[in-house]
This record gives structure tokens, sequence and C-alpha cells, in this order.
């Protein structure tokens, strides 16, 4: 026993070296259709909650009725727990007036902080032609909204070059968003070069990076196919064979996310963005341990 405290010990101390004490996070979750699903998210928020965050988010459906969803979730989840709570609010099949209406309404409800986003495009959101920087714009107008806006560091799907990606990056930072979250990612490089560029093109704002634990490596494949991330090769191998083994899965994600954080920190990243899929119990494991 004594030996194995010991070896726990030891692991543990070369986690969090050099750690920067002032790493903090921020949690993502999604509005549940069921009772079951609302009752696990709840129990999810309090418990990420003692961890202190910087703020959570809640993503957005394109439709009233998931609108309506998206908010009476952010008021809840702010009534619990009292950390601010941003929804987000996305240009999908909506046109001007009625973007600038929501954010009236979030304004005076009392919602100061969004994540402004396009979503994913159909023709009508083609046909308005309202893009993300039109967003903030219009969130500008409206009142002096906080804003994260979304950031690629493999590039977007849709983009014609990384270059042009990286000015609409800054486009929508000049436009008055206050921070970029990105995507998620496994290639710590990629991340790196995806910031120090941010630099090159004078786009000065945080860059905080987006976590996704791996819970599941097939329905991860399929995130990434619908998202141009990169999985390395080395992942593969590590997750081959354990398609009926979720909880071996699970630990191997656990670690993998732990490196990445300890990497990154060593580079200076203090905030971290975690995608929790309304889960919490690898994502607090993994704060926790780094002292969030």
């Amino acid at each position: 026993m004594n030996f194995l405290n010991h070896y726990h010990q030891d692991i543990i101390e070369k986690k969090l070296e050099n750690l920067n004490d002032n790493i903090k996070c921020s949690f993502e979750f999604f509005p549940p259709k069921s009772i079951n699903g609302k009752e696990k998210l709840f129990s999810t928020v309090l418990k990420l909650s003692k961890l202190k965050p910087f703020f959570f988010s809640v993503t957005y459906g394109a439709n009233s009725g998931e609108r309506q969803n998206t908010y009476n979730i952010v008021q809840k989840i702010y009534k619990k727990t009292g950390i601010t709570t941003a929804p987000h609010l996305t240009c999908v099949d909506a046109t001007f007036n009625e973007l600038k209406e929501v954010a009236k309404f979030y304004w005076d409800k009392g919602i100061r902080s969004i994540v402004a986003l396009r979503g994913d495009a159909t023709e009508k959101t083609y046909r308005h032609k309202i893009y993300a920087v039109d967003l903030v714009l219009l969130l500008k107008k409206v009142a002096d909204f906080d804003i994260s806006v979304a950031a690629y560091p493999e590039m977007h799907p849709e983009a014609k070059n990384a270059q042009s990606d990286l000015l609409i990056l800054k486009e929508k930072i000049d436009a008055g968003a206050n921070r970029a979250i990105t995507q998620f990612f496994f290639n710590v490089e990629s991340y790196l070069r995806f910031r120090d560029n941010c630099i090159k093109n004078n786009i000065n704002v945080e860059i905080i990076p987006g976590i996704l634990p791996v819970y599941n490596f097939n329905q991860l494949k399929k995130f990434s196919s619908m998202t141009n991330v990169n999985i390395p090769t080395w992942m593969f191998k590590m997750f081959d064979g354990l398609d009926n083994d979720l909880l071996t899965q699970k630990i191997i994600g656990t670690s993998i996310i732990i490196d990445m954080v300890k990497n990154l920190s060593h580079e200076g990243v203090k905030n971290f963005h975690f995608y929790t899929l309304n889960q919490s119990d690898v994502v607090y494991s993994i704060c926790h341990m780094f002292g969030f």
C-alpha cells in the first residue's frame, strides 16, 4: 500500500510541476430534451460549480422553442450557482431584426455574456447573408455585451485557406469580441502555431483552447469528420480494439487530456474551455487534479 501511495504521489507531482496557479476553466453544456437529461445536466452543473469556473455556456437551437429552452437553462443555472452563464446565439435561419430582438431580450433579462456564432448554415442563412462578424456588430450596437467567438486552429471546414480563416477571426475581434474559444483539437502544436499566427496578425485577445474529453472514440471520430479536426495516428493506435470497452476508453482519454492541459499550461495558457457533453466525472477529476 505504501508503494502504491508513493507511486501515485509521484505521478501527481510530475503532472502538476511548474503549473501556473492562476489557471481557470469554463464549461459548455447543451440543452437536454428529456426529463432525465435535465436532471443529469443540473447534477453536472452543481458538481462543476464547485470548481468556481470563469463561466458556463449553453448551446443554442435555431428555432424559437429551442431558443427559449436555452434561455430557461441559462437562467436556471445562474440562479442555482451564481456563475456567469452565457447563451450561444447563432445566425441560423434568423433575420437581423429577429437577432436584434433576441439580443435586447437577453440584455433586459440581465444576461451580459454571449457566445456569438454563425452556426451550421442553411439555405436561409446564406440568403440572409448574416455571419458571425455581423452578429458581433449587432450585439455591440444593442448593448455592451461580453462576447466570445469561435476560432479554428485546424481551419474551419468551409474556409478557403488558413490565412482567410484567420482574417475572419480578426474581423470578429475588431468588431468587438472579447475573446475566442477554439474548436477542440488534439495536436497541441496546431493550437500553438495558431496562437502565434493570431499574434502576428494583431489578434490581441485571449485564444482559449476548447478541450473535448474522450468518452467514446467512435463518437469522437464522427465529431472530427464534421469539424475538420485531425485525430493523430497515435490516438487510433491507443484506442484500437476498445470499441466495446468504454471504461478503458475513458481512462485513456482522461490521460490524454491531462497531458494536453499540462503541455498547454507550460506554454502560458491560463484558461481552458471544456466541452462537457453534459458529463462531469472526467472533467471534474481533471480540473480538480490541476487545482482549478
